[in-house]
């Protein structure tokens, strides 16, 4: 039967939230103003919360903040686990297993080291530590594996808080520090689990062990396999009409809840499985961005800061005033720190890591936090601690934490890293600001002919290598008669063996859909269907235009209907096969819109992995001015018409310099050095066919903002001429109308 809070209990609890989240927000403040990360402060405003400051200046007012009923502490401790568990889920959503796996072997000797030094540190500091600090009637072998266990691990979510708000998270370091430090924390919890059964049954238990350690290998296998496709076909759903925020933060939720209550069955604590949650959830193509961000939001101004200062409320620091006490806590924390850095150091230079990288690994990797602290409860509750021990151990998760976020802010200034790393970062920051050329996952609507051939190769060239590719072929049913995505007989799908060889490198999947009609308008409404599942962009490619329609009912539906950048791809007049291996040169107009910056993100795109000529292209059009405030008479005279015209040429030639330059600069910062041509002419579209001859140009690039213009897709004159009469190949960059979808 549920035992409801009366009110004073109410009372206090709400009181003990408003002046935890103040606390600890005003603390974490404050660290953030002098550089050290906001984590601090709130461990540190719960130690000042706890009976070391405020137990002794009001005592009785301590006594009525924090009852000794079980059920009041309980709704506490409730609400800070929930804030643990979400911010492991953030701390899972922001790990990189494609790039943890790069750096391996790095990963996992680093992992190695800086578990196995200070597990043998903590094992002679605990057997030669005071009997003050065995907990009554302890084995001293569990009370020295229960001390190895806390100085051993790392908090992954400590870790993964102060690498974020350093900017630390993306570099190579920071990825190794992050696999370690998750490694740390499963190597963490299964030792809790294990040493907790000695505590328990008083002897070594190795059916214990084994049930332990396979029952988590197993969790973790099936939560990347089984568990990815429960999360990947609910998100999948819940998208099905469009962005849903509320429901895949539902889905967050659900699936966090889910793993944290099977590892905990398990005996490897909740917040194991929240981690891993939020790793699946991340890994998920079906996700939305913005759900980490709302999470991250709610728990980082609220639930972690609970979190953290609860940590400290249990903190006597008068207990070290107690014999040796000091001393010993002095050494405890020494071995803790100097352990763990030699550990991560050592295995660092062993994986071929820079000094630098080796310094700043063993910096970061020694914040403890959350597992320490369960650690040191767990080991108190069953009277493996005493509770000198306990503040002991306790105090190690902030002063490390403290060293760890000062000596890790030293160890990489000015440093930023190898070439590789720096051009990496440079790429990600790029893609971070553009507005089709980005990380998300890419569509292309195909039944293998030359046309969307030619669309998978501008596509690979355009996006980086690590982008991946879902390829849609939509056939209509049999009894329908015709087919998209059929080599020709209805109902059969296309064999897109030629799709994927274009695409080597890149992680592509197939996705097949039939549908009752082959109509246009049909086959369009299953492409658009699958485009609302979390994609950045569709490509598709055209061959010729068809009598009223732009180039087939189904790309003008589509482009009608997309909710997504659509980039046509038309193949040079003159190709019997397939697009070229290589461009070498290409012209793209600019006129300062957005749909213009997209087409240059693409065109910048191909420079950089084929090292093709941009040539950033403005036409000026030349018409006689119109004198309207001018007397008809003195308008017609020569001198007026020249200095009224310089005038406006003045000031067209300004505009023209600022749009050239500022492409130019975009793409610079995409390592392309791009050349500008300014032709003049009385027809924007014809001087731009024209420039592409003269120039020897094999691609031109255009973007177009989409109009529906009498229920068809208009793209503008300009474009549509373009493509018209224009004898290279042609990619436009076609942004979606307001609304559509």
């Amino acid at each position: 039967m549920l035992t409801p809070l009366d009110e004073h209990a109410l009372l206090v609890f709400w009181t003990q939230l408003l002046v935890l989240v103040v606390a600890a927000r005003a603390a974490g403040y404050g660290m953030r103003r002098v550089g050290l990360p906001s984590v601090i402060g709130h461990l540190a405003a719960g130690v000042v919360l706890g009976p070391s400051v405020f137990g002794k200046l009001w005592p009785s007012g301590f006594d009525w903040f924090l009852p000794h009923e079980e059920i009041s502490s309980g709704a506490l401790f409730a609400v800070s686990w929930l804030g643990v568990a979400l911010l492991l889920v953030t701390a899972g959503f922001e790990t990189d297993l494609a790039l943890i796996r790069r750096l391996g072997r790095a990963a996992a000797l680093v992992t190695g080291f800086s578990l196995v030094v200070p597990l043998a540190g903590g094992l002679v500091t605990g057997m030669l530590l005071p009997d003050d600090f065995v907990g009554g009637g302890a084995d001293r072998t569990v009370f020295a594996l229960f001390v190895a266990a806390a100085l051993s691990v790392s908090a992954l979510a400590v870790i993964a808080r102060i690498l974020s708000e350093l900017g630390l998270m993306r570099r190579d370091f920071g990825q190794i520090t992050v696999a370690a430090g998750m490694a740390n924390d499963v190597v963490g919890w299964v030792m809790l689990a294990v040493f907790a059964g000695f505590a328990s049954a008083g002897e070594v238990s190795v059916s214990g062990t084994l049930r332990t350690v396979l029952g988590l290998a197993a969790f973790l296998a099936l939560a990347m396999t089984l568990g990815q496709r429960a999360v990947d076909a609910s998100l999948r759903r819940i998208r099905r009409a469009g962005p849903n925020l509320h429901g895949a933060l539902s889905i967050a939720v659900i699936t966090m809840l889910l793993f944290g209550v099977v590892t905990q069955a398990l005996g490897i604590e909740a917040v194991l499985g929240a981690f891993v949650a939020g790793v699946v959830l991340n890994r998920s193509r079906f996700q939305q961005h913005e759900v980490v961000h709302h999470i991250e939001s709610l728990t980082n101004s609220f639930l972690a800061p609970v979190f953290f200062a609860m940590a400290g409320l249990r903190v006597d620091l008068s207990l070290l005033g107690e014999g040796e006490a000091l001393a010993w806590a002095g050494a405890v924390m020494a071995v803790a720190i100097v352990a763990k850095f030699a550990g991560a150091f050592v295995g660092a230079r062993m994986a071929g890591q820079s000094q630098r990288a080796a310094i700043a690994l063993g910096a970061g990797l020694n914040a403890r936090g959350a597992l320490e602290i369960v650690i040191a409860s767990v080991g108190l509750s069953l009277g493996v601690f005493s509770e000198t021990a306990y503040t002991v151990i306790v105090i190690v998760p902030l002063v490390t934490s403290v060293f760890a976020a000062v000596s890790l802010r030293l160890a990489v200034r000015d440093w930023m890293g190898s070439p590789a790393e720096r051009e990496r970062l440079e790429r990600e920051e790029a893609l971070s600001r553009n507005l089709v050329v980005r990380s998300s996952r890419l569509l292309l609507p195909s039944r293998a002919e030359p046309a969307s051939i030619a669309a998978a190769q501008l596509m690979h060239f355009a996006w980086p290598v690590q982008v991946p590719a879902t390829v849609i072929s939509v056939a209509a049913d049999s009894g329908s008669g015709a087919s998209y995505g059929s080599d020709g007989a209805a109902g059969r799908w296309p064999d897109i063996t030629i799709i994927r060889n274009v695409l080597h490198g890149r992680d592509v999947d197939h996705r097949q859909v039939r549908v009752a009609s082959g109509a246009g308008a049909v086959v369009a409404g299953a492409i658009v269907a699958e485009a609302r599942l979390g994609y950045g962009a569709i490509c598709v490619g055209v061959a010729s235009r068809h009598e009223g329609q732009l180039y087939s009912p189904m790309v003008d539906e589509l482009l009608l209907h997309s909710p997504l950048p659509v980039v046509i791809v038309r193949r040079a007049d003159d190709l019997e096969t397939p697009l070229p291996g290589a461009f070498t040169r290409a012209i793209v107009p600019v006129t300062g819109t957005r749909s213009s910056r997209a087409a240059q993100e693409v065109a910048f795109g191909v420079s950089g992995q084929l090292g093709t000529e941009v040539v950033l292209t403005h036409v000026v059009q030349r018409q006689r001015p119109q004198l309207r405030m001018v007397p008809a008479r003195l308008a017609r005279t020569r001198l007026a018409t020249r200095v009224l015209g310089e005038d406006r040429n003045e000031s067209a030639r300004q505009v023209v310099d600022s749009l050239m330059e500022s492409a130019r600069s975009r793409g610079s910062e995409m390592g392309i050095d791009a050349r500008t041509l300014v032709p003049e002419g009385s027809s924007v579209a014809s001087t731009l066919v024209a420039a592409a001859e003269e120039q020897q140009a094999d691609l031109v690039v255009l973007g177009a903002s989409l109009r529906n213009v009498d229920g068809r897709p208009f793209l503008g004159h300009t474009v549509e001429t373009v493509l018209e009469r224009c004898s290279a190949n042609v990619a436009v960059v076609a942004m979606p109308r307001a609304g559509s979808g």
